[in-house]
Parts: C-alpha cells; sequence; structure tokens
C-alpha cells in the first residue's frame, strides 16, 4: 500500500457550476479547476463562504480551460492563501487572465453603483475580488504544453490533452502512484466551426465526467437558415437583434458565422456591433494562438474587419441610439452582467426587439428566465417588461451532448474504478448516470457538495 488519497468536491458537484476539485496525496496537494458559482442566488452565497481546507497546503492548480465557473475563484483561492502555481495552457492561461481581469472591473463597478443607488442589503456593498487581487493570482501562472506528461513529484505527473470547447481547453491526465485520474473539463463539439475535435482518453482508473447535457441530444438546427431568417425579420421590422454571447468561442463562432453568410451573398450588409470588450480581447488570443484553431490569419483578419467592434461604453449609448435595423452581439452569456444588461434595459420593452440565446443557461440566471417565458427582467434593480421576442439556439452550444460525451468515453479501453459525473444540473447527472450503467454497464457515482472522497492505493 501506497497511501491514499482524499479527493474534496468543493464544486460543480450536484450541479453544474464553481468546479473545484481538491486531492490530498501522500507527495503533494492539488486543486483541478478553481471556479465560482454563478445562476442561483443560494449557489453565488457559497463563493463568499471560505473553502473548508487549509488553501495554504496547495501546491499547485490545474486549469482545464479558462472559463469563469473554472477559474473565477482564483483570486480569492489567493487571498486565503495559497502560494504555489498554476498551471494550464498558453491559450488557457491567456483567456483566464482577460477574464479574471473584466470580471474583477465587473465586481468593482457593480459594488460602487450598488453603493451609488443604495440597492445592496450589505453596506457597503463591496466587490468579490478587486483587479489588484486578480493580478495577485495572474503572477503565479505558469503555462505547459498539451500531449506532454509534466512531473510533479516523484509519483505524480499530468498531461493535457486538446478538448474543444474553447482555445486552449483540455482534459487532464493525472498519474498518481501508477492510478490514472482523469478529469474531463467541459467536452467541446465533434464539428465546431472554428476549433478540431476533442481527443479521447484511453484509458481512466478514476473518471471524472462533465454532463451538462447528459440528458439531452442538441436538435439537428440549421443555423444558418435560423440566422437568416432572424436578420430578415429584424432589417424588415426595423429593429433590433440583440445576441447576449459569451466572450470566449461562441462570439467568435457567430462572427464567424455571419461574416460566412454575408460573403455568400446570404444576408444583407446589416450593421452589426460586437460590444464585449472582453470578447475582443479574446479575439486577440485566436490571433496569438493560430495552431489552436482553424482560422487562417487572413480569414482571422478579413473576419474582424467585417464588423463595429465598440470599445468605449458611450458607444455602447450611440448604438442604442442608432435608429437602423442592426444586429448587437453583448455580453454576457447567461445575462448576468455586462453590457448586454445596459442594451436590455433600453430596448427589451419594444416588440420589434429579438433577443436571441445562444448556450446554456444556467439556473438562476436572467438568460434561464427569458426562456422560461419571464414577463418582466430585474436589472439594475429595477423590472423591465419583456416585450421582446425571445429565440434560443441550442446548436451553437460549445458542450458536447449525450451522445458526443458516449463517443468520447467509447475510447476507454479498461472498466474504470470510480466514475463520477460532475458538472450537471440533478436532472442531467441521474440521467446520464442511468445512460452509461445501460451503455457500458459501468457502476456511477454522483458526488455531493463538500463531499469527500479516499481512495486507497
Amino acid at each position: 500500500m501506497m497511501g491514499k488519497i482524499k479527493i474534496h468536491f468543493l464544486g460543480a458537484s450536484g450541479t453544474v457550476t464553481g468546479s473545484k476539485f481538491y486531492l490530498e496525496t501522500p507527495e503533494l496537494n492539488l486543486m483541478v479547476d478553481c471556479g465560482m458559482f454563478q445562476g442561483l442566488k443560494e449557489l453565488r452565497q457559497l463563493n463568499w463562504k471560505p473553502l473548508p481546507i487549509d488553501t495554504s497546503k496547495i501546491d499547485v492548480v490545474l486549469l482545464t480551460h479558462g472559463h469563469l465557473d473554472h477559474t473565477g475563484y482564483l483570486p480569492r483561492l489567493v487571498k486565503q492563501g495559497f502560494q504555489g502555481a498554476i498551471i494550464g495552457t498558453a491559450p488557457t492561461l491567456a483567456i483566464t487572465q482577460i477574464i479574471l481581469l473584466d470580471s474583477a472591473k465587473i465586481h468593482e463597478e457593480e459594488a460602487e453603483q450598488a453603493n451609488k443607488e443604495g440597492y445592496s442589503k450589505h453596506h457597503p456593498a463591496l466587490p468579490f475580488y478587486t483587479i489588484k487581487e486578480a493580478e495577485k493570482a495572474i503572477r503565479l501562472f505558469r503555462s505547459q504544453e498539451k500531449e506532454e506528461w509534466v512531473r510533479l513529484s516523484e509519483h505524480i505527473r499530468f498531461k493535457f490533452q486538446y478538448n474543444g470547447h474553447i482555445i486552449g481547453a483540455t482534459f487532464i491526465e493525472l498519474e498518481i502512484f501508477e492510478k490514472l485520474f482523469v478529469f474531463s473539463g467541459d467536452i467541446g463539439r465533434e464539428n465546431d466551426f472554428l476549433l478540431a475535435s476533442p481527443k479521447y482518453p484511453r484509458w481512466a482508473d478514476y473518471l471524472f465526467l462533465e454532463s451538462t447535457y447528459g440528458n439531452k441530444l442538441h436538435p439537428q438546427e440549421d443555423v444558418e437558415k435560423i440566422l437568416i431568417s432572424l436578420v430578415n425579420k429584424t432589417i424588415n421590422e426595423s429593429g433590433n437583434l440583440i445576441i447576449p454571447s459569451f466572450a470566449v468561442e461562441r462570439l467568435q463562432s457567430l462572427m464567424y458565422v455571419l461574416w460566412q453568410l454575408y460573403k455568400r451573398n446570404k444576408i444583407p450588409n446589416i450593421p452589426i456591433f460586437i460590444d464585449s470588450p472582453m470578447g475582443n480581447n479574446v479575439l486577440s488570443v485566436f490571433e496569438r494562438f493560430p495552431k489552436w484553431h482553424k482560422l487562417t490569419i487572413q480569414e482571422y483578419r478579413a473576419m474582424c474587419n467585417h464588423f463595429k467592434i465598440i470599445s468605449s461604453y458611450a458607444d455602447t449609448w450611440k448604438t442604442i441610439d442608432d435608429p437602423r435595423p442592426k444586429i448587437v452581439i453583448a455580453g454576457s452569456g447567461m445575462v448576468t452582467g455586462g453590457r448586454v444588461l445596459t442594451y436590455l434595459r433600453q430596448l427589451i420593452d419594444i416588440p420589434t426587439t429579438t433577443v436571441l440565446m445562444v448556450g446554456y443557461q444556467a439556473e438562476g440566471t436572467r438568460g434561464r428566465q427569458l426562456l422560461e417565458g419571464a414577463h418582466e427582467l430585474k436589472l439594475f434593480g429595477k423590472y423591465h417588461p419583456v416585450k421582446a421576442k425571445i429565440e434560443h439556439l441550442e446548436s451553437l452550444s460549445a458542450h458536447a451532448d449525450q451522445q458526443e460525451l458516449l463517443q468520447w468515453m467509447k475510447g476507454i479501453k479498461n472498466i474504470p474504478e470510480s466514475v463520477f459525473l460532475i458538472h450537471g444540473e440533478p436532472s442531467a447527472l441521474d440521467a446520464f448516470r442511468v445512460k452509461i450503467r445501460d451503455v457500458h454497464g459501468w457502476q456511477v457515482q454522483i458526488p455531493k457538495l463538500n463531499e469527500v472522497r479516499e481512495f486507497i492505493l
């Protein structure tokens, strides 16, 4: 016996958000991902509670990818005493840096606005973390190539493997005393507009598998046809097509599809505004890491030149006041913050406005409320009637659906000792558990939040 490993499920357990997994081993202590909870208020409140572990004892954090629900807790981790290395692929760290700084800025601005307008119950309202605290975390970043084993200690090594989903994303193979722990991260799609198909694991003694769409198949939608119809409708009604978009990947995919439609004369030259400071920064990551996506540098530049990219908040208001029919793609994707809130505050009560949702909408977010037919939306402390038409485009999702998840697992040659379903809402987790048992015959477990599991090696 070589010792025991304890795994603490500190996030994305019984829920789809806040990915955090802490591994105590005889040689060192690791954390895989370090995300913020989003969505339901009871989940968001967990962000403010200290973690039930000694964060100063964590030696290293490994990141699967840069999304906020996988990285957004890093500044708090550092504030609580973590001083080790934060390791990810170079594009993952570039995305994480952008997201943390943008998130910190939003936290500071929201706290300031809440204090000024008096709509917070907290006096004073404090930012979840500041720009300075985000910068402290960024100083701990260390980049690592994919497909290379990296030794962390005598009996522990890891490897990043390409996973689609967003630029830089990987799944992690973590070998501890010759047992292979595989953390799926978020698994991408087979036929993505911008990214290659995910690689598959070949072996897993312990598998930690995302289940966001564990109970669903993405619809066979004709994305181009739907967008053509919405663009024409917007022009005919002299309206506005507002697309709340995730700044990483979804924004770039939308840009690519709309640019291709214009190039092929499928849509007229309608003004398209990109209003996402974070999204603009993410575009530069595509330019810096051309080997991580399908676009040539020439295609990338031609695509960017087709859009009106907004940088200042003053230009946001000019765009709102622009009387022409137009498309606005603005962050954030679940309507939880960002520039899209300003557009919706002004335009959501107008019947010629269309709001197109283009990705997963977690429980408790404004995006989910809109999809479920909310008649009003609370923005900046006030309710606004929803008279806009709400549309949903599901097949642009960057997450594998149930069939693609099963395909991803198919290459595993052994029967894992344990499969843990994570990163899913309860209905998705349970349906996927049953499906895996029926297809593979594997025993599958659904860990609860803050549960601790022990493995004897």
